[in-house]
């Protein structure tokens, strides 16, 4: 079959589509929904590789068919091996050649009604890059508010009152600043961008889309230039909550550096360039005595805040003030409706 475009790629109506590419390949980025049954193992596609390039093309294409069989023998009697006879797949691989030809070929033979995507995986990424090359179709608002006003958190409680929502960090696995890091690290930028390209295809064009204020990375993501274009001309809801309620609500919110010292000790020492030696030395000390809020505190007032404030006063965008005078869980819901009530005026 032909992928026109990445909504139809998000929206196949196959019982499972299958990735056959190595691992490796899979990890890095795949069709939306697919599973990975690898005709040739990370290993076994670097031999064939090389006997390609250092033998003979006949002998790579030789060995690689005994190992495709041999590899779909295995998915047969394993995870294939309780499908019916009307189940209907979608194979694909890199360029829909070789690898996805022999596996559909055999699934064919069994029995299955196989379909292959033409092009591959290539084909996916092609229509991604077109995607990421477009204007954002819904209008965009930017949620905005200092470090520690919750914003990841009443994003989250937005969606499950039914706004429309991207959450960037979510899809870059990262919280946005030096301490962003997250459990299981980030995706590889392709893979990022296909998630982004599948969440921008399902935006409702007469709804908002609510965003949260990023630079133009989110770790070491890089935001395509569709929405950090829309981020920097987007109007904007600005949380405004007091300090207090910011550096808990950040003791909270970021528990797992909190809670190994030493990782905690080499993120503060990254602010170094930024901060004298005895600023450093003060932050150290409020992390070994274990008082986070005050460390929060300190790294608002001292760092963040500053950065903040600067970069607003170039900012010359309509902007909707919210104040939050608690981040406390419970009132993260009426927050969240009051930030979705200011992102409709904006763009009325």
């Amino acid at each position: 079959m032909q992928l026109a475009s990445v909504a139809q790629a998000a929206a196949l109506d196959f019982d499972t589509i299958i990735d056959v590419r190595s691992p490796a390949e899979y990890a890095i980025d795949h069709i939306p929904g697919a599973i990975n049954l690898p005709a040739l193992d990370n290993e076994e596609r670097a031999r064939v590789g090389t006997i390609y390039k250092q033998v003979s093309p006949f002998d790579a294409r030789k060995i690689g068919a005994a190992l495709v069989a041999k590899n779909v023998a295995r998915h047969l009697e394993g995870p294939l091996s309780e499908m019916t006879g009307g189940w209907r797949p979608l194979v694909y691989c890199w360029r829909g050649g070789q690898r996805s030809g022999s596996f559909a070929t055999i699934l064919r033979a069994v029995g299955w009604r196989t379909d292959l995507v033409e092009g591959g995986y290539k084909t996916w990424r092609r229509l991604v890059i077109e995607a990421l090359d477009q204007p954002i179709r819904s209008p965009v608002v930017v949620l905005d508010g200092n470090t520690g006003s919750a914003k990841t958190a009443v994003l989250q409680a937005a969606v499950a009152q039914g706004a429309q929502v991207i959450d960037l960090e979510g899809l870059a696995n990262h919280r946005g600043s030096i301490f962003g890091a997250m459990a299981g690290g980030q995706p590889a930028q392709t893979g990022f961008e296909g998630k982004l390209a599948v969440a921008l295809a399902q935006l409702d064009p007469a709804r908002p889309v609510i965003l949260e204020g990023e630079s133009s990375k989110v770790g070491e993501i890089q935001l395509p230039k569709c929405v950090w274009n829309a981020l920097r001309a987007a109007p904007r809801v600005r949380l405004v909550a007091p300090l207090p309620e910011r550096a808990a609500y950040l003791a909270r919110a970021y528990a797992d550096i909190v809670a190994d010292p030493l990782r905690l000790t080499r993120l503060i020492d990254q602010l170094r360039p930024y901060h004298a030696a005895e600023v450093i030395h003060g932050w150290h000390a409020l992390a070994e005595a274990a008082d986070f809020v005050a460390l929060a505190a300190e790294l608002m007032q001292r760092h963040y805040d500053p950065r903040y404030d600067k970069h607003r006063a170039r900012q010359e965008r309509p902007v909707i003030e919210v104040a939050a005078p608690t981040l406390a869980p419970e009132a993260l819901g009426a927050i969240a409706r009051d930030v979705m009530a200011a992102a409709e005026r904006l763009v009325r």
